[in-house]
């Protein structure tokens, strides 16, 4: 018998034992993926055969304060790929280009792409998904989505906003409340072979979206079609280039009402452009408020006691501050009045001298405190802050004019928000647009109740402020705002319009704030009309009946009683702008051509008779007091300024340094300045006899302002 050498039999063991070492640790691997990792491995082999196809969540529905639903979620099918899935590319482009009104080559780019998945059309219609499921091509499946459906249109675009295609909120509460509204996204998961090929019996899962929240705002849809009704009537009558009306709860500070124009329709928001529904003018737009922001001014002077409602005061027409002359907007002036009268005849002058009786550091703080310079807080995206000069840098000047509504810009939001605390005893409110998010039950998750951010005048002023307001409309300015059978109280402003760091001729804002009924306000109510066209511009004329009309429905639809015995003005309150009487300049010795422009510039037509270089007569005379646009006769003479010795001394009055130095130098003489702005003097008396070459000394002052305000 034959042995095996040893050498043999040790390469046998080891062999062997190698063996047995690797089988064994094959056994424990097999073991460890089945026992330990089997779950996991499982998972991600189900994974790498299963294809995603998201499913949105149904978008929270939008009501209005009574449960009418502004916005909802209806479903609708969404076209989609698996691009690795489908053979004949081309031909299925082709078939689906002319299923869903898509371009062929548009479609043909999708499905060449070296992607996975692919969408090819969201939000489709029944009968686009109904051709495309005829086709029955292989890789090319719908889902169901939703599609934002909003059910009055236009109705408070700015306020809701609208939805992106993804299911995001862009703009409105849309986007601010987007967490709350979108809710939890689901998805179908489908079941595929190694190369995308469906399998016989396949594993379909869905798992389902969670719907998202639901908002119950404090817009109140009836009272909101009253607004959107008479920004229409403002567009039609008066077309402007933009226009807003906020109606407010002065005791909570709810959002009843916020409409703006232009508008756009948020479920098609794609055909309006982007400069219409990317702003909401009602918080956005920064205006110089006029004589509206002069409730504000009348409750700080009330409650710090620079002023009592029986202190005199007289108005001439004009008040002087600093350099200047500010100037009432009624032509002479209203004469002597108490600050009742003041307030209810919107006196320029009493209002400047009330502003400047506070000072600098009192007038401020309620500035402050009434919340201007600061975001209101709403729940809105693009909220601006209005514009003022900073205290430190204010002078007694722009205390006089801000006391009028110049030289600071608010928001209309600011400043409806502002109003409503002198109505309601003294409170600034934070305004709310959303009363509570509820689930997809309708319980609710979360409540906001009314939020109060200072005592800013004491309840005994605010009733002394809002009689004043009342006068205003029963007796005053604002006597078109009058609501039958409730009366209301409230403030007109026609302010200019503010361009390229000075006031843009014929342009102007024209508003009305005000509250309804008199005694008691429910409601508070700001109309604001920027650069209207045609010839009526005032808030009495463009904004205050469009608050009546407003005020009066929503009151009877509150069913507010009406007040017996609440007296109506006797007469409307119509603005007849007053025929200017001006002083005829004296344009003799004047070059003709310097003559026609200072003349044409102050308001007068002009016709010559005569030839010549230079103005010998004029009709009417120099200084004689005339309507503006009359017209004047200017004879004319020749002139050869090389053969005179003696010129006579021109009229400067009115003109700036380099008219007047032009004009003496087209007649041989020098300019010798004193100041800045306009001629108000000369040593050398007009008329006078002086030698060719001679210098003439001059005195400029600044231009007094006259503010255009009702």
């Amino acid at each position: 018998m034959q042995t095996t050498p040893i050498l043999v039999r040790k390469r046998i063991t080891w062999v062997l034992i190698i063996a047995v070492v690797v089988f064994s640790g094959l056994i424990l691997r097999l073991g460890w993926l089945q026992l330990v990792e089997g779950d996991r491995l499982r998972d991600e082999a189900l994974e790498v055969r299963m294809r995603d196809v998201p499913v949105e969540a149904k978008r929270g529905t939008i009501y209005d304060r009574n449960g009418n639903e502004l916005v909802t979620s209806v479903s609708v099918d969404s076209a989609y790929a698996f691009p690795p899935q489908i053979e004949d590319k081309r031909g299925a482009a082709d078939k689906i280009a002319l299923a869903l009104g898509m371009d062929n080559e548009e479609v043909y780019k999708k499905l060449t792409d070296n992607v996975g998945f692919v969408w090819l059309k969201r939000r489709i219609d029944f009968d686009s998904a109904q051709r495309l499921k005829s086709l029955e091509i292989n890789g090319v499946e719908l889902v169901e989505e939703s599609r934002r459906f909003y059910h009055q249109e236009s109705l408070a675009a700015h306020v809701l906003g609208f939805s992106g295609d993804d299911n995001q909120g862009l703009t409105g509460v849309e986007s601010v409340y987007d967490k709350e509204l979108r809710g939890v996204p689901g998805r179908i998961v489908i079941e595929k072979d190694a190369v995308g090929r469906n399998i016989p019996e396949a594993l379909h899962k869905l798992i389902p979206p969670e719907p998202g929240h639901n908002l119950v705002l404090t817009i109140d849809q009836t009272i909101q079609f009253f607004v959107e009704r008479e920004l229409d009537k403002i567009v039609e009558a008066h077309k402007p280039k933009l226009a807003v009306i906020i109606v407010m709860d002065p005791k909570t500070g709810e959002v009843l009402a916020m409409g703006n124009r232009p508008t756009y329709n948020p479920g098609d928001w794609r055909k309006s452009p982007q400069s219409v529904w990317d702003h909401n003018p009602s918080i956005w737009y920064n205006y110089e408020p006029g004589s509206t922001y002069k409730i504000i001014t009348a409750a700080a002077a009330l409650e710090e006691g620079a002023v009592r409602t029986g202190d005199a005061f007289y108005d001439p027409g004009y008040i002087k501050v600093a350099d200047r002359t500010i100037r009432c907007w009624y032509d002479g002036g209203h004469g002597s009045q108490t600050f009742e009268e003041v307030a209810q005849n919107s006196c320029n002058p009493g209002f400047i001298t009330v502003g400047l009786r506070l000072g600098k550091d009192r007038f401020y703080k309620y500035i402050n405190a009434f919340g201007f310079g600061q975001k209101t807080g709403i729940n809105l995206p693009g909220e601006e802050v209005g514009i003022q000069i900073p205290q430190n840098d204010a002078t007694e000047l722009n205390i006089a004019t801000m006391s009028i509504g110049q030289s600071i810009a608010v928001t209309p939001l600011q400043l409806i928000t502002a109003a409503s605390a002198v109505a309601n005893g003294g409170v600034l409110l934070k305004p709310t647009l959303v009363k509570a998010v509820t689930d997809a039950n309708g319980q609710v998750v979360r409540e906001y109740k009314p939020e109060a951010v200072r005592q800013v005048i004491s309840k005994n002023t605010s009733q002394t402020l809002m009689r004043l307001l009342t006068n205003v409309v029963s007796k005053g300015t604002g006597r078109n705002a009058f609501v039958d059978g409730y009366g209301a109280a409230g403030k007109t402003g026609t302010a200019q319009v503010v361009e390229s760091g000075g006031y843009a001729d014929g342009k102007y804002v024209a508003s009305f704030a005000g509250f309804a009924p008199a005694e008691d306000p429910q409601i508070a109510v700001l109309v604001m009309v920027a650069e209207p066209t045609g010839a009526m511009y005032f808030g009495s004329q463009v904004a205050a009946p469009a608050f009546k009309a407003i005020a009066m429905d929503t009151l009877r639809y509150m069913r507010v009683p009406e007040r017996p015995g609440v007296e109506k003005p006797k007469l409307p309150y119509v603005f007849e702008e007053p025929i200017e009487k001006l002083n005829m300049p004296n344009v003799v010795n004047y070059p003709v051509e310097e003559a026609k422009k200072h003349l044409t510039n102050a308001g007068f037509v002009v016709q010559t008779r005569g030839e010549g270089e230079i103005v010998y007569k004029q009709t009417p005379q120099g200084g004689v007091e005339v309507s503006g646009g009359a017209t004047v006769i200017l004879e004319l003479q020749p002139y050869d300024i090389g053969s005179v010795e003696e010129i006579t001394v021109p009229d400067l009055t009115g003109l700036s340094i380099k008219e007047a130095g032009g004009i003496l130098e087209k007649l041989g003489l020098y300019l010798n300045p004193a100041g800045t702005g306009f001629a108000v003097g000369q040593q050398e008396k007009p008329g006078t006899k002086v030698r060719r070459g001679t210098t003439i000394n001059v005195e400029f002052q600044p231009p007094s302002i006259k503010v255009l305000l009702d």
